[in-house]
């Protein structure tokens, strides 16, 4: 489903998150467990840039990883007929590679692919873009309850 097409895909309704580390603006594009792409718009008004750091902002690496965590808990509860309650738990991450530092202005496009599931474990691949250009990837590991 693209979000320009059909019902919108509401992410409060999907994640428990809320400010100040809801790290989605948007979701872009959903194949219910197959893929979704998600969209963070980088602003100097985000919190962690008061002290990461003041004179050289740079969105910290652990924060990238969270919001790819959060893209994957919105593909995984996206496809799940009855979620209402379920909250995706990040449990694991393997091949993490920050490839490039993400700045005030930037925009993360966030997209994440099934890679398994089994019972309520779900492993997915997740990589930020800013541009055309790979910021960060990994092998993330969630569980639903």
């Amino acid at each position: 489903m693209n979000s320009e097409q059909g019902e919108r895909l509401d992410l409060l309704e999907l994640l428990p998150h809320r400010y100040p580390f809801l790290l989605i603006d948007q979701v872009v594009e959903v194949e219910p467990a197959v893929r979704v792409v998600c969209i963070k718009n980088v602003t100097y008004n985000d919190w962690y840039f008061q002290g990461h750091y003041p004179d050289h902002p740079v969105m910290p690496g652990m924060l990238i990883l969270e919001a790819m965590a959060q893209t994957g808990g919105i593909l995984i509860l996206s496809s799940i007929p009855q979620a209402d309650g379920l909250v995706a738990y990040f449990t694991g991450a393997d091949q993490v590679k920050f490839r490039r530092p993400v700045h005030p202005g930037d925009q993360l496009r966030i997209e994440a692919t099934m890679l398994q599931s089994r019972r309520s474990i779900y492993r997915f691949h997740a990589e930020a873009f800013v541009g055309d250009l790979l910021a960060a990837e990994a092998d993330l590991t969630v569980s639903i309850r």
